[in-house]
């Protein structure tokens, strides 16, 4: 158990600037909290009354030198857990973990959470549908799926995210210029049948491989769909009573098992498909969702899923956790790339917004009402609204910028 002679250190690790309510959980909880981040959001609006002592580090740094820059930190200070705060450090802080034999998720575990490929075949040993793949590496193999599996198809890459560095492909002879591009990186990318459908997440909190909250939510346009072509991005949480809340759940806890998550938040995507009107899996992640879908679920249920999993990673099983109240409310969000630096959205003042984006060229809203039906009512309303007075687009990136 913790004390205050003796205190939980917890490092910290984000090439982005996310995860300030983590932070001061961790704080609140009596622990010494390490914060590791780019060198170029050292002055990040971190909450620094919450955090001992700030390091930074370059921009794709190897990660044997971020094991040397660990390991170094360690000689001084002792390191009891280390968390990677965002998607794109999960892999280097579970090798962290695994050098330093501390508690929490391993670089095979995390594999399942990170590789489009490594999951998507855990999902079908699981027995959750998945669109038919193929991996990226023996040509006669893509040749069969291509002849076998009708287009169009998607060259995903296996570890990126949002959509980033995806590309649709309708023939078969499109596919050989994409991969004589790639190079020797080809083999970290698969190939994926394209299902039209409605897209779904079902947002985690998983505690000793049980899944001991989750909401259910649809997207409206498909987060891909607004990626590549523009668009309003919006979701919003599912009535809890329909057959679609309930079948996601019941996928969701199935897939969870399944790629043995044990404790930690989750952020799952489903594709309910137009042909047969099956759920289909796209992907998971250990994480936050993004987009600001963590404030939509506090706003509905509560649940600051930031909040929880610091718990639970300070925790780490030895301590009993203990869900906090859920309320039943609904909420949704609205989201997109403003043409204005910072757009004027004071003509929209309905009672039910409850969050207001305050981003450079972004306008949105986080919503909350007692039904859904109120939800969907203001998303399709601002929807329309926004496509008017703020809409812009820009290409997708081919990789992540902090």
């Amino acid at each position: 158990m913790m004390s205050k002679a003796n205190p939980l250190t917890i490092l910290c690790v984000s090439s982005y600037e996310k995860g300030q309510e983590f932070l001061r959980t961790c704080k609140g909880m009596g622990c010494r909290v390490l914060l590791l981040t780019l060198e170029k959001l050292r002055n990040a609006n971190w909450p620094k009354e919450c955090i001992d002592e700030i390091f930074t580090m370059p921009e794709d740094l190897p990660l044997q030198h971020l094991i040397h820059t660990v390991s170094y930190m360690a000689r001084s200070r002792p390191i009891d857990r280390i968390v990677a705060l965002d998607e794109f450090d999960m892999e280097n802080v579970s090798a962290l973990r695994e050098h330093l034999r501390l508690p929490g998720m391993g670089l095979t575990t995390v594999r399942y959470f990170r590789d489009k490929l490594a999951m998507r075949g855990g999902a079908r040993e699981a027995g959750i549908l998945v669109p038919e793949f193929a991996q990226v590496l023996n040509y006669e193999n893509l040749r069969e799926f291509m002849t076998r599996v009708p287009g169009p198809w998607l060259l995903k890459p296996r570890s990126q995210a949002a959509g980033i560095g995806m590309k649709k492909i309708h023939e078969a002879a499109e596919l050989w210029p994409w991969l004589d591009r790639l190079g020797d990186q080809q083999s970290f990318y698969l190939l994926e049948q394209f299902v039209p459908g409605n897209v779904y997440h079902v947002d985690s909190v998983v505690s000793e491989r049980e899944v001991v909250f989750a909401e259910a939510h649809a997207y409206g346009a498909p987060p891909l769909e607004v990626a590549h072509q523009g668009g309003v991005f919006t979701t919003r949480t599912l009535p809890r009573e329909s057959a679609d809340a309930k079948n996601l759940l019941e996928i969701n806890r199935k897939l969870l098992k399944g790629l043995s998550m044990v404790r930690g938040v989750t952020h799952a995507e489903f594709l309910k498909a137009h042909a047969d009107g099956k759920f289909y899996f796209i992907e998971v992640a250990a994480r936050v969702g993004g987009a600001y879908i963590a404030e939509v679920i506090e706003a509905a249920s509560g649940i600051n899923l930031w909040r929880e999993w610091a718990r639970l990673e300070v925790g780490t099983g030895k301590q009993a956790y203990e869900l906090p109240r859920v309320r039943d409310d609904y909420a949704g969000v609205i989201l997109s790339l403003a043409r204005q630096e910072q757009p004027d959205t004071s003509a929209y003042n309905d009672p039910e917004i409850v969050y207001r984006v305050a981003k450079y060229h972004h306008a949105g809203f986080v919503l909350k009402a007692a039904k859904p039906e109120r939800i969907q009512e203001l998303l399709d309303s601002y929807a329309d609204r926004f496509r008017e007075e703020f809409l812009a687009t820009q290409p997708v990136p081919d990789k992540p910028s902090a």
